[in-house]
């Protein structure tokens, strides 16, 4: 089962996680992606987002910008913001608390950013607590693509983008490799959708 949302009742267990910006006056939505720097997409998602006149916001893997480190400036030097996804995507479920925190600070030493993605969305009570005292800002989304199922018939996955498309909306697509196809068929025609329908494409604002 697909959840493409996270349900209130969950969004309530995390207080003060952003999901949303829907406190917003403009048709602004704001399209992230986890997993990078990926030299096989994320120059590809800069060149997309520069057509469209758009920004985007990164959540960087720390593995990937030791390996990637001319992309990941690239990215900031686009006006891109940047957040920190981890150093090796670890799942907060399956993770102690302490290595968990170890994980995220190494990445920080080369991730410049309070802004900080749970890899999967999975994080438990102690590490999101303690990650807010450290001041970072838990950046959850309004809608997961998917684009990393290659189940997910494409139609269907359109489909559900438009749907669920509202002002203030967050959603997460992914440079990695799984997200390829997905990222250079369908998102160019979602972005055209959004654009036609008067939204504008801003990034998180950095912390």
């Amino acid at each position: 089962m697909r959840l493409y949302t996270f349900p209130k009742w969950l969004q309530k267990l995390y207080p003060g996680a952003i999901w949303e910006f829907s406190h917003h006056k403009k048709k602004t939505i704001y399209l992230t992606f986890d997993d990078g720097p990926n030299p096989e997409i994320t120059h590809y998602i800069l060149g997309l987002l520069e057509q469209f006149n758009a920004k985007g916001t990164f959540f960087c893997l720390g593995e990937q910008v030791e390996k990637h480190p001319d992309i990941y400036q690239e990215i900031q030097d686009r006006g891109h913001t940047i957040g920190n996804h981890s150093m090796t995507h670890p799942n907060g479920w399956f993770t102690s608390k302490k290595k968990y925190l170890s994980d995220i600070e190494e990445a920080s030493k080369l991730i410049k950013s309070k802004l900080f993605r749970p890899p999967y969305g999975k994080i438990s009570h102690p590490q999101f607590r303690a990650l807010k005292k450290q001041g970072y800002h838990i950046i959850f989304w309004s809608v997961v693509s998917y684009d990393f199922d290659p189940a997910l018939r494409k139609k269907d996955l359109i489909r559900k983008m438009k749907k669920l498309t509202h002002k203030g909306a967050v959603f997460v697509f992914h440079d990695n490799p799984k997200a390829v196809p997905v990222l250079k068929n369908e998102l160019p025609k979602l972005m055209q959708f959004w654009k036609d329908e008067g939204y504008i494409f801003e990034a998180i604002p950095p912390k």
